[in-house]
């Protein structure tokens, strides 16, 4: 009888292993997608990284801008739920008259923008001072129109972090 109890407790314990071995592949898999999708959307929107330069510092497109802004935005919720992400992905399809790759390839370089930058919050004050610089107030519009379209996807309600973004974004472009 021992010797069927250890070689059961040997059998789970190689299983348990094993599964946790698969799953640190799958996440490693991950991983380089990820990577390898924000390379692919960096190719396609010709950004380059300079050396000692902030990579927010080197958009030249302001779709980039604004879809950083937006999902900085939709990070500041606790949890974005898909329907805020799928919101944004949609919002930029139709304020930009983007495919669907193109739009996802905008989101992914957005979340890679907010990463660089620190957090939402940074990124939302950075981010809408290098809008401004592109495009002067006439961003603004467009850029709004994609954060409402996001905030009615989700539960339609603000919430703190995003009321302060938002008077960031306006103070950014000298709107009172």
């Amino acid at each position: 009888m021992p010797i069927l109890i250890a070689a059961l407790g040997i059998a789970i314990s190689v299983y348990v292993f094993v599964i946790r071995t698969r799953n640190a592949a799958h996440v490693a898999t991950d991983l380089v997608d990820m990577a390898s999708d924000v390379k692919a959307a960096a190719r396609r929107f010709g950004f380059k990284r300079k050396t000692n330069v902030h990579p927010v510092e080197t958009i030249e497109d302001p779709k980039l801008a604004i879809g950083a802004i937006a999902t900085a935005f939709v990070e500041m919720d606790d949890l974005p739920t898909k329907d805020q992400r799928n919101g944004l992905a949609e919002a930029l399809k139709h304020q930009f008259h983007l495919g669907d790759s193109a739009a996802q390839e905008v989101t992914v370089m957005g979340h890679w923008f907010v990463s660089e930058c620190g957090g939402a919050e940074p990124a939302i004050t950075r981010l809408s001072r290098k809008l401004m610089k592109l495009q002067g107030k006439e961003a603004f519009q467009p850029l709004l129109e994609v954060i409402n379209a996001t905030v009615s996807a989700g539960s339609g309600e603000l919430n703190g972090k995003q009321r302060r973004a938002l008077d960031d974004i306006k103070r950014s472009f000298r709107i009172t």
